[in-house]
C-alpha cells in the first residue's frame, strides 16, 4: 500500500504567523517525512489567498529535492488551465525529474475555485476544454522529448524538443486529481492513477473508482494503480485529545474549503463542466456549514493508531485497494501536533498498511509492536 503526505500550505485558522513560517513549517514536515519512510510528498498548486498558497509547486519540489533523498516528489497537483503554456508544464516537470534523480511524479487537475479563475482571467467555462487539449500534449512531450505540433482552439504551439530530456518512461507516474465523475474518465483515458480528496459518501466514491477503473481497464488493456486518497489526519496515543485536535481543526479545514471554494454557491449549477459540484450544493445548503463539517469529520482519518487502522480496514474491505495521503498540517494545527501525528503515524499504522495488497487484504488491524 502506497503511504504518502500531502502538504495544503495554508496560513488560515494561524495567528500571526507569515508566508515565509507557513514554509519553514511545511519543508521541516516534507524532510520529516524523508526520513520517516514516507513514500511520497505532494504539493498543491494555490493561489493568493490564506486558504492556500503555492503558486508553483515545481520549484517547491526542486527545494525538496536538494533537501530529501528518498521521498518522491509529486505535484498534487499542477492545475493546467492556469497554466497557459503547457510546453512549460512539460519543461518545469522534466527538469524537476532530473534535479531529483528520477523522483518526481507528475500530478494535474483541473480547477475548481472561481475567485483564482476569475484572478487569472480565465473562465471557469473553459477550463474542460483547455484540460483536454493540454493534458494529452504534455503527457506525449513527457514520454517522447519532444512537444508536439499543434493548432487547437486555445493552444499554437510548434514542435520544440524538451530540453533538459526526460532520461525514463512517465506511464506510472502520472497522477490526475479526480473530483468529479467526468474527471475520473478522463484520468482512465489519459493512463493517469487517480487521486481524490476524501469527502464524498463512500458508496459515491467508490462508484467513481470503479467506473474509472473499467474505463482504464477498456481503453489500456490492463490494470489501473489503486487510487490515492487524501485525509486531513490527526494521529496521538491519546484517543480523548485525538477527537479534541480533530473537532477544532480538521473541522476547521473543512470550513476553509467551502468559503475558498464557495460550495454552496449557485455559479456550479450553471458553469459548464461542473454539473457533479451543483448536483451537491442544494444538499449541502440543506445540512449546512455545520452539517457538512461534521460529516466530513467524521469521514476523515484520526484517533490513536488502533482507532485509525480500523477505519482504514473497513475502508478497504469496503472500498477495495487504495493508497493513503495524509494532511497533518492545516486549519491552525500547532507545528508540534502535526510533528506528532506524523511520527506516531510513521512508527504504529504505516509498517501495518504496508503489509495489505490486493493478494492479501488486511486482517484484523492492530497497531505494530
Amino acid at each position: 500500500m502506497e503511504v504518502g503526505i500531502l502538504q495544503v500550505m495554508q496560513s488560515f485558522g494561524y495567528e500571526n504567523i507569515t508566508d515565509a513560517e507557513v514554509y519553514d513549517e511545511e519543508t521541516r514536515l516534507a524532510i520529516l517525512a524523508d526520513e520517516l519512510g514516507y513514500d511520497h510528498v505532494w504539493t498543491v498548486e494555490h493561489h493568493f489567498e490564506d486558504y492556500s498558497f503555492c503558486p508553483d509547486n515545481f520549484v517547491y519540489l526542486a527545494n525538496l529535492a536538494a533537501k530529501t533523498k528518498n521521498i518522491r516528489l509529486a505535484t498534487g497537483a499542477c492545475i493546467l488551465p492556469w497554466n497557459l503554456q503547457p510546453l512549460r508544464v512539460a519543461e518545469k516537470a522534466a527538469l524537476l525529474d532530473l534535479l531529483s534523480g528520477g523522483r518526481a511524479i507528475f500530478g494535474f487537475g483541473r480547477g475548481l475555485a472561481r475567485k483564482e479563475f476569475n484572478q487569472f482571467g480565465i473562465s471557469m467555462e473553459e477550463s474542460r476544454d483547455r484540460f483536454d487539449e493540454s493534458a494529452p500534449l504534455i503527457l506525449e512531450a513527457l514520454e517522447t522529448g519532444w512537444f508536439p505540433e499543434h493548432e487547437g482552439k486555445y493552444i499554437r504551439q510548434p514542435k520544440a524538443p524538451l530540453r533538459p530530456a526526460p532520461t525514463r518512461s512517465w506511464k506510472d507516474r502520472l497522477v490526475q486529481v479526480a473530483m468529479s465523475p467526468e474527471s475520473g474518465q478522463e484520468a482512465a483515458k489519459l493512463g493517469a492513477q487517480m487521486m481524490a480528496f476524501n469527502y464524498k459518501a463512500p458508496e459515491a466514491q467508490k462508484a467513481e473508482c470503479d467506473a474509472y477503473a473499467e474505463t482504464f481497464r477498456k481503453t489500456h488493456g490492463r490494470e489501473p494503480k489503486a487510487p490515492l486518497l487524501t485525509d486531513m489526519v490527526v494521529c496521538d496515543t491519546d484517543a480523548a485529545r485525538a477527537r479534541e485536535n480533530a473537532e477544532k481543526y480538521v473541522a476547521g479545514y473543512c470550513l476553509s474549503v467551502l468559503h475558498h471554494y464557495e460550495m454552496m454557491g449557485e455559479h456550479y449549477k450553471e458553469v459548464k463542466g461542473y454539473k457533479a459540484y451543483g448536483d451537491a450544493v442544494d444538499m449541502m445548503r440543506a445540512a449546512g456549514k455545520e452539517g457538512v463539517a461534521k460529516a466530513y469529520l467524521e469521514q476523515q482519518v484520526w484517533g490513536t493508531p488502533d482507532q485509525i487502522l480500523r477505519k482504514l480496514e473497513d475502508r478497504w474491505n469496503f472500498f477495495g485497494p487504495f493508497g493513503e495521503l495524509c494532511a497533518f498540517r492545516y486549519a491552525g494545527i500547532p507545528f508540534e501536533v502535526a510533528e506528532r501525528s506524523s511520527r506516531l503515524f510513521a512508527k504504529e499504522v504505516m509498517p501495518v498498511l504496508r503489509t495489505w495488497t490486493k493478494e492479501q487484504p488486511p486482517a484484523r488491524a492492530s497497531a505494530a509492536a
